[in-house]
């Protein structure tokens, strides 16, 4: 157990898989997969395209029903939860998902007062207010009124955070948020993560393939590998596995993206 485990040992795990498997048909996603996250920590789900990353995430939200194992979010066992149950969990947890999800026909402002205006317990002049703070936080104040279409890829994402921040969560999933968005915004994403989780102590779990990313936000990684989790802890001890594949995925990674890739970090000196 690595001092971190200690840290949390009084604590109870706010998100958990123990022993999840999920097929489809002959297709074995999930198989016997087991995570956790402790609250205020964020978890990094590593992997190629198709070892059930993104599956996970549906799993927890209950969009998804594991086929054996049981699955804690929000310190509940939800795994048999109706969808009424999951409504209120849902509250706890949202998700981020990667088209951002908003509606097209509402301006940026209105997609993220939207669920204020669900509660009915605020007037449009505090609405306004909150709507204003959110978009100043994640970064985008200045889109309030243009339609989604207007944005880039990069800014619905940060304009569906600011939605989801809107309902007061505990906790959010972001699924691929770097996917299809240039580096410097990979990085604007990254910081903003990283402030809500210390601003707001969310708790988070984020799905990607990009091992820059996951490093800037784990506390912990699980590498998916055909359906089975070959690896959870540090990010770290990861790096030091002797695991095949694993060391095949951080070779891979360092080939496709160089230590000057990201904005702040000097390129190495050519070789002599």
């Amino acid at each position: 157990m690595s001092q971190q485990d200690n840290n949390h040992s009084e604590k109870k795990h706010y998100i958990e898989f123990e022993d999840v498997s999920k097929a489809f048909g002959s297709n074995h996603v999930l198989d016997h997969v087991s995570f956790y996250v402790f609250p205020g920590e964020t978890l990094c789900i590593l992997g190629r395209s198709g070892v059930g990353k993104s599956v996970s995430l549906q799993t927890i939200m209950g969009f998804l029903k594991p086929d054996s194992g049981r699955v804690i979010v929000a310190y509940e066992d939800v795994t048999d939860y109706s969808e009424l149950e999951m409504e209120r969990i849902r509250k706890k947890v949202t998700m981020v998902f990667q088209n951002g999800a908003l509606f097209d026909s509402l301006t940026v402002g209105e997609n993220v007062a939207f669920p204020l205006r669900e509660r009915r317990d605020l007037d449009e002049a505090q609405i306004f207010q909150v709507v204003d703070g959110l978009l100043d936080m994640v970064g985008v104040k200045a889109m309030r009124d243009l339609l989604p279409s207007d944005l880039s890829t990069g800014m619905k994402r940060s304009v569906a955070i600011a939605r989801a921040l809107a309902a007061q969560p505990e906790a959010i999933l972001y699924d691929e948020p770097t996917t299809m968005v240039d580096p410097l915004m990979a990085n604007l994403l990254g910081d903003l993560i990283q402030k809500l989780k210390h601003q707001l102590k969310l708790t988070s779990i984020v799905v990607t393939h990009d091992m820059r990313f996951a490093q800037k936000l784990a506390d912990r990684v699980v590498f998916l590998h055909e359906g089975k989790a070959i690896f959870f802890g540090t990010m770290p001890e990861m790096e030091e596995s002797d695991h095949p594949i694993i060391r095949e995925f951080l070779e891979l990674d360092m080939l496709t993206l160089p230590p000057c890739d990201l904005p702040g970090e000097s390129a190495s000196p050519p070789p002599a």
